[in-house]
């Protein structure tokens, strides 16, 4: 299946009711109405009778039958509106009191990662905060592509971001659309799916063929100082949120995937002291 006709399949007509969400969502997880009532402990009849209207479902039904689907939480919200009931899942700013601990963890997890870099995105990959050795990998990056919302994905794939200097762009960025494409089919976003689209609009070249079989993983390889830096990233989001806004945050951590990138950012944070 090609990733198009995949992620067009997230921009369905809107439901009208609790039994259209959760039809969409089990057909959008590939699951037959016997398979969810199995894993959601209740007869396939009446969750027949739910999906055509037959039947109202319960709240604690309809939180069951969302986790079972692994419905984001956004959604989650969406569902019990739908069905009648109060959103359960609460959105905050990161800035609210009631957050402080995780920012207090975001920030705490920044900084122990240097010299290496690392920051926070949200849901649509708008950078929330980064520690402070993302800004010497920008630098020549126009200032009006550094506005907020600063996108990630954009900035990485935007020919005057880091495209130009990215030395392995075309694995890169697949990568990075693999990633995303992920996401749209997991969330069924909508800006998620214009972000998609958007980006295989750039001129990135396709792949020349496999990757090395020395590879552990995809590298991001940029061009720096008349060099080239090497990195691999790993992702960490919080492990039991049940709050909107930290469900939605994933914070990316590069390692140096050579000597010559960690050295040079051991000599780049002993500069910025």
């Amino acid at each position: 299946m090609n990733a198009h006709a995949s992620t067009a399949r997230t921009e369905p007509s809107q439901p009208v009711h609790i039994g259209d969400h959760l039809r969409e969502w089990r057909q959008r997880r590939r699951m037959s109405q016997l398979d969810l009532a199995g894993e959601a402990e209740i007869s396939a009849r009446h969750l027949s009778f739910v999906e055509t209207g037959r039947a109202a479902p319960s709240r604690e039904m309809v939180l069951r039958l969302a986790e079972r689907l692994d419905v984001p939480l956004r959604e989650r919200n969406v569902l019990l509106v739908a069905a009648g009931f109060a959103p359960a899942f609460p959105q905050r700013s990161l800035e609210d009191p009631a957050l402080k601990s995780a920012r207090q963890a975001i920030d705490l997890v920044l900084r122990a990662h240097e010299p290496n870099p690392a920051l926070a995105y949200d849901r649509h990959w708008n950078l929330v905060t980064a520690n402070r050795m993302v800004a010497p990998l920008l630098q020549g990056v126009p200032e009006r592509l550094l506005g907020q919302p600063f996108n990630v994905l954009r900035l990485a794939f935007h020919p005057e971001g880091l495209a130009p200097r990215t030395v392995n762009l075309a694995e890169w960025c697949a990568h990075l659309l693999e990633r995303l494409h992920r996401q749209c089919e997991a969330t069924a976003d909508p800006e998620l799916v214009k972000l998609y689209h958007d980006l295989k609009s750039y001129p990135i070249p396709a792949r020349s063929g496999p990757l090395s079989s020395d590879n552990v993983a995809i590298p991001f390889k940029l061009r720096h100082d008349g060099g080239i830096l090497s990195f691999f990233s790993t992702t960490m989001v919080f492990g039991t949120p049940v709050d909107i806004t930290l469900s939605e945050l994933a914070l990316e951590t590069f390692f140096p995937a050579d000597e010559r990138t960690a050295a040079w950012l051991k000599q780049t944070a002993a500069n910025m002291a």
